[in-house]
């Protein structure tokens, strides 16, 4: 919420900016040329009722966000309790990149670094694909009723917590009385699949649940952007004799590019940060699924349950955030090099 309310005064307040910016540079007065731009406190004095409203995301955001980064240090000390927090982040011993040691000596490294990054990477692609085709579909619907409806089913799931989707799971892939083997198999004369000990169907399990639960929320996101295009083009369009399909690829998907490659980077920060819920819950920590189903996230929660060690815990944070960092600025510079408009900043 905090979020939102920062971005929408954010963006009014760079609207009026801009349109005061706007009204200089088309003045016809050679001495209004001539004059300065006004400055940041010149705003807050025009503006100061927004920034007043702007005042409590800004407090959210640097409580939430810019305060806690201090705890970052924790990544290179040993951490011991001393009295409260802060005294024991300062007088906790430095160890320099020991913390990071148990990460990276692990015999288990590479193959979960592995998984995140390609899960992470099937999950941009296929959340890019999937919700525009179906958002499209759903504006190109003439029953608007129905339209309605059908957002709201595939937006359901988006609301169901991990734990819950862990159990419909369960009550699908059940060795006894699982619905696909009781259902599905044994009506076709296929035996059984005891679908817990078997890694090679997760890859394809876990895809599915996560397309289940986050497509809705996407569709609905691109729907709001394809609401927002001027009904002119259209008509113009088809005044000049284009198909829908016409209409779709020279004027849908072009307005939709920077929204797409906007929703693209923001997951590229996310690549090395995998869902805890979606790997742990739904698989149900089964050990020998561990190959096909072992992320950053599980094995950190698994290697430092019983141990309690808040240091190499962040050390693993720390390094999901810097080289996410590092990914998306990476990928933004590349969308920058190509299309300067489409890139995030």
């Amino acid at each position: 919420m905090a979020g939102d309310f920062y971005a929408a005064m954010m963006t009014v307040i760079f609207a009026k900016r801009c349109d005061n910016q706007m009204d200089v540079v088309v003045s016809t007065n050679p001495a209004a040329k001539k004059k300065k731009q006004p400055g940041f406190f010149h705003e807050v004095r025009k503006n100061w009722a927004l920034f007043v409203m702007l005042l409590p995301g800004v407090i959210m955001l640097i409580i939430n966000n810019y305060i806690p980064m201090f705890g970052v240090v924790i990544a290179f000390k040993k951490y011991r309790f001393h009295g409260n927090f802060f005294s024991s982040v300062i007088k906790s011993e430095w160890v320099g990149f020991r913390n990071f040691e148990f990460f990276i000596k692990t015999p288990y490294a590479w193959q979960m670094t592995r998984n995140t990054i390609l899960y992470n990477l099937t999950f941009i692609i296929l959340d890019l694909i999937i919700p525009v085709a179906f958002a499209i579909i759903l504006s190109e619907l003439r029953n608007k009723r129905m339209s309605k409806v059908y957002q709201s089913v595939v937006f359901l799931p988006y609301f169901l917590s991990w734990i819950v989707v862990s159990y419909l799971a369960h009550s699908l892939l059940n060795m006894q009385n699982g619905f696909i083997n009781n259902s599905v198999l044994k009506p076709l004369g296929i035996a059984a699949v005891d679908w817990y000990k078997e890694p090679k169907y997760w890859p394809f399990i876990l895809v599915f649940f996560h397309l289940w639960k986050y497509t809705g929320y996407n569709i609905v996101v691109y729907l709001a952007a394809i609401t927002g295009i001027d009904p002119e083009y259209y008509e113009a369009a088809s005044m000049d004799g284009a198909s829908r399909w016409q209409q779709i690829r020279h004027i849908t998907i072009p307005m939709l590019q920077n929204l797409m490659i906007i929703m693209s980077l923001l997951a590229v920060g996310r690549i090395f940060n995998a869902d805890f819920g979606l790997f742990y819950n739904v698989p149900r920590n089964a050990g020998s699924l561990q190959p096909a189903t072992q992320v950053i996230d599980t094995y950190v929660y698994t290697a430092l349950r019983n141990t309690n060690d808040l240091g190499m815990a962040s050390a693993a944070g720390t390094y999901q955030a810097v080289v996410g960092c590092i990914t998306v600025f990476t990928a933004n510079l590349i969308v920058r090099k190509i299309d300067k408009e489409s890139a995030l900043f």
